[in-house]
């Protein structure tokens, strides 16, 4: 993969290992990058947490932890509210790229991250961030009938260099620690894919109409 050079990029997703599992060849490919990653959940978690922050160096890039709630009822939340701590993590509001999750999440269903991208979107369409792009993980899992996959129609369709996979995959075993039998193991995957947008307008549409292409 080519590095694209100088870039400020941000990465805001919902959990720690969000940003491994659905983007993390593509973080270790930029090593260009002047990345900073968000986890707007498990701030006090004092086994995750140290997790991140341990992912974090090997992705050479800084990051910041929120503490919104992550129970397992996943009781939705004010968009209000994601939007205010998505802002306070921030230390800058200027981004060349924005990478983040999919309206409809990346499988069946977590609603942290529908959430998570409902508010970058629309942050990004009042001018409260500003970015020259914006990415969304694009992967679906057939409503659970399989691990999940990158969406073949992708804008951006990235295979990993075995190289890369490897690291990947042992961020999620031994950086996060998760069982080789584990979900997370079997999902991680080998193609990272993204849907592309450089307009607001056009992705709140999108958003609007339930991430689906009009």
């Amino acid at each position: 993969m080519n590095e694209i050079k100088q870039k400020n990029v941000v990465v805001i997703v919902a959990h720690p290992d969000d940003e491994t599992l659905w983007a993390g060849g593509t973080i270790l490919s930029q090593l260009s990058w002047n990345c900073f990653i968000i986890s707007l959940c498990r701030g006090n978690d004092k086994e995750r947490a140290p997790k991140f922050y341990e992912a974090l160096k090997t992705f050479r890039a800084e990051g910041a932890m929120g503490t919104l709630d992550d129970s397992p009822e996943q009781i939705p939340l004010d968009i209000k509210v994601v939007e205010q701590v998505i802002l306070d993590l921030l230390p800058a509001k200027n981004y060349h790229l924005i990478i983040t999750h999919n309206p409809s999440g990346e499988y069946t269903r977590h609603i942290r991250h529908e959430e998570v991208s409902k508010a970058v979107i629309k942050l990004w369409y009042n001018k409260k961030i500003s970015t020259d792009e914006l990415w969304t993980f694009a992967y679906e899992d057939g409503k659970r009938k399989y691990y999940p996959q990158p969406e073949k129609d992708a804008a951006i369709y990235r295979t990993l260099t075995g190289r890369i996979w490897k690291r990947k995959y042992s961020m999620i075993t031994e950086t996060y620690g998760f069982d080789e039998n584990s979900w997370e193991a079997k999902t991680t995957p080998r193609d990272e894919a993204f849907r592309q947008f450089t307009n607001s307008l056009t992705a709140v549409k999108w958003l609007n109409n339930g991430g689906v292409y009009l």
